[in-house]
């Protein structure tokens, strides 16, 4: 078979979403012929959506045998729908959670009902899928198929390398490191975490974060302020704006906070991998956002194969990434007794044992990867094309 893939998230930038978009394309290489339109910010968004229905029809004139074309998120499919001449083909769409829920009265009435006119949708999640149904999509025309994962992250690391990291960073030593990791949105619930659990747990635990942060005020932020809350809302959801920056900035800053948690910042990989390999746990505790939700939990699995117990919040796609006492320990989403509970039981085992961590690890392994995701998409193109 022959698939044309098109994205406006692909490498050289970073993400995700970028990521997820390049190995499928990679690995669709070893069941199909293909082909691909992608942004690689040679141009403007504005003139790479203005000229992508001519190049698609010029692809497909080009490459005849192409049966299937493949958008990567609800944004781009969602401009396809105007576009013509090429409807006798296969199309199909993946949704990753906020393309599905962003809470544009005009998105959610007149633009998802019409997923309809594809011919396949896949989810990155059992609960991406459930939302799109929801929204009035024929749940026949939708499937689950889980992201992957790089598997070079499971390399191992060094004590000496991790007491290096502390000194190099100033952890403190004979202390539980705790680690958070990602875009500082309140989906994430960092901020929550913060205020809510961690002045209830023992003395000892230190909480370290790290991903993207700014530790002051941007220009950005001074004029977003000036929007109308609810097109600053839609802007902040839309541009994946890091909508818990301003609160951690507050509490990173309060004396009652300071000796038990500190920001990192945006590591390098090698150093990533060092702390998620030695902390004594790895949280996510999400919370529930309206108009936001987590489509998958990616940096749950990265956690695990990196060696880091996961506690992570029963809640929307990272059911799909972390499954209770196989490769992680799912919590009670924003029940602080429930987060504090599990914390103070890895701290009383010391951590918890090398087996169990193990076992966590293999699972992972052995069930995410990107080949398996590629293996997925073959499966649902390959089914099209028969029907």
């Amino acid at each position: 078979m022959e698939v044309l893939f098109v994205s406006h998230k692909y490498p050289p930038s970073t993400g995700g979403m970028e990521k997820q978009s390049y190995e499928l394309i990679k690995g669709m290489c070893n069941y199909a012929i293909v082909h691909k339109i992608v942004y690689t910010g040679d141009e403007s968004y504005y003139r790479f959506f203005r000229k992508l229905n001519d190049r698609i029809l010029k692809m497909v004139h080009t490459h005849p045998g192409i049966g299937v074309i493949h958008f990567n998120d609800g944004l781009i499919a969602s401009l396809s729908l105007w576009h013509s001449g090429y409807q006798h083909l296969k199309r199909v769409v993946t949704v990753h959670g906020l393309d599905v829920v962003f809470p544009w009265k005009i998105y959610q009435r007149f633009i998802i009902p019409r997923f309809n006119r594809y011919d396949h949708i896949i989810a990155v999640s059992r609960a991406t899928a459930d939302a799109i149904i929801e929204r009035g999509v024929d749940a026949s025309k939708v499937s689950v198929v889980v992201n992957g994962i790089d598997h070079e992250l499971a390399s191992p690391t060094s004590a000496h390398s991790w007491s290096s990291f502390r000194e190099k960073y100033a952890v403190p030593d004979n202390r539980t490191v705790l680690v958070t990791l990602g875009r500082p949105v309140k989906r994430k619930g960092f901020s929550w975490f913060i205020r809510e659990v961690l002045p209830t747990l023992p003395e000892n635990v230190y909480l370290v974060m790290a991903g993207p942060f700014y530790p002051h005020p941007t220009k950005r932020d001074q004029w977003i302020a000036k929007l109308p809350p609810r097109w600053r809302e839609l802007y902040m959801l839309f541009m994946g704006y890091p909508s818990d920056e301003a609160e951690l900035r507050h509490l990173l800053t309060d004396a009652k906070y300071a000796d038990k948690v500190k920001h990192l910042g945006k590591l390098p990989i090698e150093d990533l991998k060092i702390l998620l390999s030695h902390a004594d746990a790895f949280l996510m505790p999400n919370i529930k956002v309206a108009g936001d939700m987590e489509g998958f939990g990616l940096v749950c699995l990265e956690a695990c194969i990196c060696g880091s117990l996961v506690l992570a919040a029963k809640l929307e796609g990272i059911n799909d990434a972390i499954i209770d006492q196989k490769n992680g320990i799912q919590i009670a989403p924003q029940d602080p007794h429930a987060w504090r509970r599990a914390i103070e039981e890895v701290v009383s085992n010391n951590g918890t044992s090398t087996e169990q961590r193990q076992r966590f690890r293999q699972f992972t392994l052995e069930h995410f990867s990107w080949q398996k995701m590629a293996e997925g998409y073959a499966a649902v193109f390959t089914k099209l094309l028969q029907s």
